[in-house]
């Protein structure tokens, strides 16, 4: 019963759509000379790119700026809806035929044409509807098909534009990758000068003054001292190593490696590792995805205010979708540093990433990562 429905509903946006846009063909016949000025093309076609939308499921892109192209599309849609509107009108012609032919065998015993219903005669009659609704349905569908077509041809950029921003959208993505790799040598450089170094300065000068004191008691504690801060410098370099790249990403995958992040966070993270797909997601994505976990944990932690952070990875071995919700204060800025990095990250993978955080919580961050 389900699928008849889903069938009908999608029946009755095409009829309806294809019923609308034979409307608009009429149309726009006579409105042609309007047509010729920019603000009515780009208008009637943004029209057409809804009506596309809605009852034909099409994401057309956005009208191209030039507005001859859009009144070029205007003009050659007229045959396709004129023809659209014919089949519907010899669907609907050989739908009221049925009907009738129908009801007079039912009520009369005879057709309009007296001929009596015999087995031949109902056969014959059932296998032709049979044929003619099989030609219309086919007839719909190419109608559909050439409107979208003909939409993606005048309404989108053309080949050469869509080229063009393709490799824009490549060079900034690759300048994004730069900035980001060069952030990221400077975040370590700061660990290490603020972390591990001035740790080991420490021990060097604590292990100096041990060697220069002549009480054995005081050389004791100095070394015992000494000793404390090599544990702590030594901890500090397994910080900073594992903010690098963890080891157990690549070893054990990307599920030990989000447990791990989570044992370490200063409250509970809820993590939930869920791949359909036999095997391992590529190694920059499970990298990438680590990352966005990483960011998005610390910022809960440093920022938000939250007490609790839930993680959600799904993959079904085309797309790897992280989702990360805490209970945090909200109010992130997409556009701060480690955001906008994670942005950068996803979009050098064709990714995107995205950001939902009001004021008042939660925060929301999605990353959706193609494999292939």
């Amino acid at each position: 019963m389900t699928g008849w429905r889903a069938a009908g509903r999608i029946l009755g946006r095409t009829v309806a759509g294809l019923t609308l846009g034979a409307a608009t063909a009429v149309l726009t016949v006579p409105l042609a000379p309007v047509l010729l000025h920019a603000g009515s093309a780009r208008t009637l076609a943004g029209l057409e790119r809804r009506r596309l939308l809605t009852f034909f499921r099409a994401d057309v892109p956005p009208p191209d700026r030039d507005p001859r192209r859009a009144a070029a599309y205007l003009l050659a849609r007229v045959p396709i809806g004129l023809l659209g509107g014919v089949i519907l009108a010899l669907c609907g012609t050989g739908v009221v035929s049925a009907v009738r032919l129908a009801v007079g065998w039912w009520i009369t015993g005879r057709n309009l044409d007296r001929i009596p219903p015999s087995p031949t005669i109902v056969v014959y009659f059932v296998l032709v509807g049979i044929v003619l609704a099989f030609l219309a349905a086919q007839g719909l569908t190419g109608v559909v098909a050439a409107e979208r077509r003909l939409a993606a041809r005048f309404l989108g950029p053309d080949q050469l534009e869509a080229y063009r921003r393709r490799v824009a959208e490549l060079s900034e993505s690759r300048a994004e990758v730069v900035a980001a790799v060069d952030d990221e040598r400077r975040r370590i450089e700061r660990d290490l000068h603020d972390g591990v170094q001035q740790r080991l300065v420490a021990l060097g000068m604590l292990i100096g003054r041990a060697r220069r004191s002549d009480d054995p008691d005081r050389a004791r504690d100095l070394l015992r001292q000494a000793h404390d801060e090599s544990r702590l410098a030594l901890e500090d370099l397994r910080e900073t190593s594992w903010r690098v790249f963890p080891s157990a990403l690549d070893s054990e995958g990307l599920g030990a490696a989000l447990e791990a992040v989570a044992e370490r966070a200063p409250f509970p993270v809820d993590v939930q590792v869920g791949l359909d797909a036999p095997g391992r997601p590529p190694r920059e994505v499970e990298t990438a995805a680590y990352f966005v976990v990483c960011e998005a944990v610390t910022n809960a932690a440093k920022h938000a205010g939250a007490s609790r952070v839930s993680v959600r990875v799904t993959g079904d071995g085309r797309m790897l979708v992280v989702k990360i919700t805490d209970d945090g204060r909200g109010g992130a800025e997409p556009s701060g540093g480690g955001l906008r990095g994670l942005a950068r990250r996803a979009a050098a993978l064709d990714g995107t990433f995205s950001v939902v955080s009001p004021p008042g919580g939660p925060t929301e961050i999605t990353a959706e990562l193609p494999c292939a």
